[in-house]
C-alpha cells in the first residue's frame, strides 16, 4: 500500500523535463567514472582524476542551488545564509575524516587532531565524540544544519519576519558563525580549518577509485534531492508553498499556518545543503571558516537566478555554468571574475528574469509556433483566383 502510494507520487512528480534531467544525470554519473578508470591517460577521451574531483564539486554546488531554489523559488524565502548550512555539513564530515587520521598525523597523537596538539589541548572536546563512526557523522550532517535552521526559523517565522529583513538576518547568522569558527578555542581548527584528510571508510581519498566513487555519490545525492524536491512541489504541499510565495496574507486568512509550512521547507532545505557540504569536503580536501562568508551565500543566489528560480532544473544548470566560468576566469583572468559575476547578475535581473531555463522555454515556444504556422500554411489549399 505504501509502496503504491510512493510510486504514484513519483509518477506524478516526474514530468518530461524531470525525466530528461534524470536521464542526463545518469549518463554523466556512469560516463565520467568510466572514462576516468577504464581509459589510459594517453587516450583522448580520458577524464583526469583532477577533472573528476572538479566535476564532483560542481555537483555538490548544484545540490546546494537546488536547496536554495526550494525555499526561494517555491516558498519566496530569500535566504542569504545557506552557505552556513553547507559549511556546517562540511564540518561534520570533516570531523569524521579527522578522526580517521589517528597516529598518521604530524604529531602522531592517537586521539587529538594535529591542530589540537599544536594548541596544547589536553583532551578531545565532548562534541567531537561519536565522529569515529561514519553513521554518526552522516546523522550530524543533516541534524546539525537542520536543528539550527529549525531554531532560527521558529523565531523568525513566528515573528512574521519576511522580505529583505529576513534576508538580512540570515546573512547576519552566517557572519556570526564565521566569526565563531575563526576562534581557535572553538575546537574546529580556527582559520586553518580541518584538512590533511587521509581516507574515508578505509579507502584512500587520493586514489582514482575513491574520487570516482565520491563523484557517483554526489550524482546520486543530486538525483535523490531533485526527486524529493519534485515530489514536494508537485504535491498539494507544493501548491500551498507557491500560494505562500505569491499571496502569504491571503493563505493565512484562509486558515493555513503559514509559519509551519515555511519552517518545514526551511529546515528541509538546510538539510539538503548540509548533505552537499558533506560530499564537498572529501573531494576538495579542506573545510575552513571562509565557507561561512556571506559572499558565498550571495553567490548561491546568483546561481539560482541565472538558471531560473522556481524550476529546479534551472538552478542546477546555473550552478554548473557559473562555477565552470569561475574556474576558467580565476585561472585565466582572476582580476576580472568578480566584475563578470556582477555583470552577469545584473544582466539576468534586467533581461532574463526567468533565467536561462525561461529563455530556453521561450525559444522553444517560438519554434513550435513557427513550425505550426508553416505546417498549417502547407496544408491549407491554395486560394482560388478571383473571378
Amino acid at each position: 500500500m505504501i509502496a503504491k502510494a510512493l510510486l504514484a507520487m513519483l509518477g506524478a512528480a516526474i514530468d518530461r523535463k524531470a525525466a530528461v534531467f534524470l536521464a542526463a544525470l545518469l549518463v554523466v554519473a556512469v560516463a565520467v567514472p568510466a572514462l576516468n578508470l577504464a581509459l589510459p591517460a594517453s587516450h583522448p577521451l580520458h577524464v583526469s582524476t583532477y577533472a573528476v574531483a572538479l566535476l564532483g564539486k560542481y555537483l555538490c554546488y548544484a545540490l546546494l542551488a537546488l536547496a536554495v531554489d526550494l525555499i526561494w523559488g517555491y516558498c519566496g524565502i530569500l535566504s542569504l545564509g545557506h552557505g552556513a548550512f553547507f559549511a556546517l555539513g562540511g564540518y561534520a564530515m570533516g570531523m569524521y575524516l579527522m578522526r580517521q587520521i589517528g597516529t598518521r598525523g604530524v604529531y602522531g597523537h592517537p586521539d587529538l587532531p594535529d591542530f589540537m596538539v599544536f594548541l596544547n589541548w589536553s583532551e578531545l572536546p565532548w562534541y567531537w565524540h561519536g565522529f569515529d563512526w561514519f553513521w554518526f557523522a552522516l546523522l550530524m550532517v543533516v541534524a546539525i544544519p537542520g536543528a539550527i535552521a529549525f531554531v532560527f526559523g521558529w523565531f523568525a517565522f513566528r515573528s512574521r519576519v519576511t522580505g529583505v529583513y529576513l534576508s538580512i538576518i540570515t546573512q547576519a547568522m552566517t557572519f556570526a558563525l564565521m566569526l565563531a569558527f575563526f576562534r581557535n578555542d572553538m575546537g574546529f581548527g580556527g582559520n586553518n580549518g580541518l584538512t590533511d584528510f587521509k581516507d574515508i571508510l578505509g579507502f584512500n581519498l587520493q586514489s582514482g577509485g575513491t574520487r570516482a566513487a565520491l563523484f557517483v555519490a554526489s550524482a546520486v545525492a543530486l538525483g535523490l534531492g531533485f526527486l524529493l524536491c519534485r515530489v514536494i512541489v508537485a504535491s498539494r504541499l507544493g501548491k500551498v508553498l507557491v500560494a505562500v510565495r505569491d499571496a502569504e496574507s491571503r493563505v493565512r486568512f484562509l486558515g493555513y499556518r503559514v509559519e509551519a509550512f515555511k519552517l518545514f521547507t526551511f529546515t528541509l532545505s538546510a538539510g539538503l545543503a548540509g548533505v552537499a557540504g558533506a560530499l564537498y569536503v572529501p573531494q576538495v580536501g579542506i573545510i575552513n571558516p571562509s565557507e561561512f562568508a556571506p559572499a558565498n551565500s550571495i553567490e548561491i543566489v546568483i546561481w539560482v537566478a541565472v538558471g531560473g528560480r522556481g524550476t529546479l532544473v534551472g538552478p542546477v544548470l546555473g550552478a554548473l555554468l557559473v562555477n565552470f566560468a569561475k574556474t576558467w576566469f580565476t585561472g585565466a583572468l582572476p582580476e576580472v571574475w568578480l566584475f563578470a559575476l556582477g555583470a552577469l547578475f545584473i544582466a539576468v535581473t534586467l533581461f532574463l528574469p526567468k533565467g536561462l531555463v525561461g529563455l530556453f522555454g521561450q525559444a522553444g515556444r517560438r519554434l513550435r509556433r513557427g513550425g505550426g504556422g508553416a505546417t498549417r500554411a502547407a496544408l491549407d489549399p491554395q486560394p482560388k483566383a478571383a473571378g
